[in-house]
């Protein structure tokens, strides 16, 4: 059995000790190309820019929020500090940390559902956790989240 998988910046590619070289240049080579389409296609085309951004923003207020949230500017920002995201509800702005540019697309949706919902409802209360949860990852995305800034010792907690 051939895997490969990412460990920080390192690419680790498990082979059986049987192969030959040949073999093991061969599926070198496949398993990176394989790691290089998943990753490319787990990272969401709202990374690209601030438009693409805002043009995300607007499928996910349709599909989850009754089109209803529609913020007057979204933009990436550097990476912040102690948070994954912030909304200002009275202006309509909402601000990406660049940290989360090449999370899986379905954990960046999760975190601009957050900040939609906050244009809504600007606490944390019960109606406010209501629409957030009308996105089906919501859960496993907030536990990749914490498990993102435990790993790069982070000071970001519960709040995206």
């Amino acid at each position: 059995m051939v895997s490969a998988y990412r460990e920080g910046d390192t690419v680790v590619v498990l082979l059986p000790a049987r192969m030959s070289r040949v073999e093991e240049e061969h599926w070198v080579k496949e398993m990176l190309s394989r790691l290089q389409r998943s990753e490319t296609r787990r990272r969401s085309p709202a990374r690209t820019s601030d438009e693409a951004l805002l043009a995300r923003c607007g499928e996910l207020s349709t599909r989850y929020l009754d089109d209803r949230a529609t913020p007057t500017s979204v933009r990436w920002v550097p990476p912040m500090r102690t948070r994954w995201a912030s909304c200002t509800p009275a202006e309509g702005t909402i601000r990406v940390s660049a940290r989360l540019r090449d999370v899986p697309s379905w954990v960046l949706d999760y975190v601009l559902v957050h900040e939609l919902a906050h244009l809504r409802v600007p606490g944390h209360g019960a109606d406010f956790w209501e629409l957030v949860h009308r996105y089906p990852k919501t859960e496993r995305a907030m536990g990749y989240l914490e498990g993102l800034a435990a790993a790069a010792g982070l000071g970001i907690t519960e709040d995206v």
